[in-house]
């Protein structure tokens, strides 16, 4: 079965109906749903989208995605650490941030070439954005 990686951004631009990606948003998850592709997520990007949604909706909002979090959640090891301070050291032309780089030391270990993102940073890294036009 086909995975991808779900980030922070196009878990924001669910959620967030005034977010100019949401319309897309929406249809990407349809269609990875009508295709069977199995989403996953970080321990790192929930822990992002958390303090993301309470900064930016609110804490309800926060909340109850939380307790409503069904998506598997593959938890960032000590390798991925060490593997994402790697990277931002290694691309310091970059403005990868440390939750950036762990999910892309996840996607190396899992296997996952494609992410669901309106983040560029996974495309400088060399992976894919699903639906999204590079």
């Amino acid at each position: 079965m086909e995975r991808i990686m779900v980030d922070t951004s196009a878990i924001y631009a669910l959620l967030d109906r005034s977010d100019n990606m949401h319309q897309q948003a929406v249809s990407i998850l349809k269609e990875l749903s009508t295709k069977g592709v199995a989403v996953v997520i970080t321990n790192f990007i929930v822990a992002e989208c958390h303090a993301l949604l309470v900064s930016r909706l609110s804490p309800e909002i926060a909340r109850a995605w939380l307790k409503g979090l069904c998506w598997p959640v593959e938890r960032v090891n000590e390798e991925d650490e060490n593997r994402a301070r790697e990277i931002i050291f290694t691309y310091s032309d970059k403005s990868f941030s440390f939750t950036d780089a762990t999910t892309f030391a996840v996607m190396e270990r899992l296997g996952i070439s494609s992410a669901f993102a309106f983040d560029r940073h996974f495309i400088q890294f060399g992976f894919n954005l699903y639906g999204v036009e590079s």
